[in-house]
């Protein structure tokens, strides 16, 4: 991929190499995202996050990864605050957004926003989160936090637990990984497994993988544990969400139990999922990553507006 002027909008775009150029940028801007190297490598480049949904990390390390390189930001939240109040296509957003940003960034609740905003746009548009389609630079920041913890990616058997039907940030991290040699389980209740069109993916690049509902045998040899809330929102009515909510839970002393070895990870926010004695594990990572996040959100803004370190 030439990622010069490029939008990101999928995990599908994106080939092993287009992977690893992003994760050795995001390396470089690791000193830049820990507060031990300033520079305005961005300076004079204006980036525009539109976010019509609820964020607090990826809208605000975009933001800060803009800020801290250089550059300068606006920013409108929620449909409230902007004439797609009024009826105004994503098209036309992009379209208008476009003359006055470098770059935007894009989170909104239906699938395919982030392209529609794209078709509009003359500049770059990186999705932030689309319905229950995507998340792309979730699933790069998930893969850079893997090889920064455990030194590679190849080998490895992740399990992938809890609402897997309606998070988007499993599907792009399970189109991804498809491009390494890994193992992945999928751990859900029947009513929220992965979708079929991301199993479809996975069995036509040949990884290997299986469904079940059971979670204390499935992570006991897992390197990696990717949790996941059960999303409220996305549950039309609460008894559903209430049925679903503690399922699986975990707690330290499971993880003593089957797997004390094991990497963690939680895109965030967590509900009730991982017990706060779990925060204290060596192998809890999910803060971590979220730091991670940073480097790499600096990475694909300095690669789409061109630049390098």
């Amino acid at each position: 991929m030439n990622f010069k002027g490029a939008d990101i909008l999928s995990s599908k775009q994106f080939n092993r190499g287009d992977i690893e150029a992003v994760l050795k940028m995001a390396g470089k801007a690791l000193p830049y995202a820990s507060k031990k190297k300033f520079g305005d490598l961005l300076k004079g480049k204006l980036l525009a996050t539109l976010f019509y949904e609820p964020s607090t990390r990826t809208r605000l390390s975009f933001e800060t990864a803009m800020i801290r390189l250089g550059g300068s930001v606006v920013s409108s939240v929620g449909t409230q605050g902007s004439s797609v109040a009024k009826g105004e296509t994503l098209y036309d957003t992009g379209k208008m957004i476009s003359t006055y940003a470098d770059v935007i960034a894009i989170r909104h609740n239906e699938d395919n926003s982030a392209d529609e905003m794209a078709h509009g746009s003359s500049v770059p548009v990186i999705n932030a989160g689309d319905g229950c389609r995507e998340h792309p630079t979730q699933a790069l920041l998930d893969i850079f936090t893997i090889q920064q913890e455990l030194g590679k990616v190849d080998g490895l058997k992740v399990a992938m637990v809890g609402d897997l039907k309606y998070g988007r940030t499993v599907h792009s991290l399970s189109e991804m990984l498809s491009h390494f040699n890994v193992k992945l389980t999928f751990v859900s209740p029947p009513e929220l497994k992965m979708p079929e069109g991301v199993c479809r993916f996975l069995k036509e690049k040949n990884v290997p993988f299986t469904e079940t509902v059971e979670f204390a045998d499935s992570i006991k040899d897992a390197d990696v544990v990717y949790m996941t809330r059960i999303q409220q929102e996305r549950f039309a009515k609460k008894k559903d969400y209430e049925k679903h909510r503690n399922v699986y839970v975990l707690t330290s002393e499971l993880i003593k139990e089957k797997n004390p070895k094991m990497l963690i990870l939680h895109p965030l926010p967590r509900v009730w999922e991982i017990t706060k004695d779990v925060d204290e594990l060596p192998g809890a990572a999910y803060f971590r990553q979220a730091k991670s996040g940073l480097a790499v959100r600096m990475a694909l803004l300095m690669m789409v507006l061109g630049k390098s370190f």
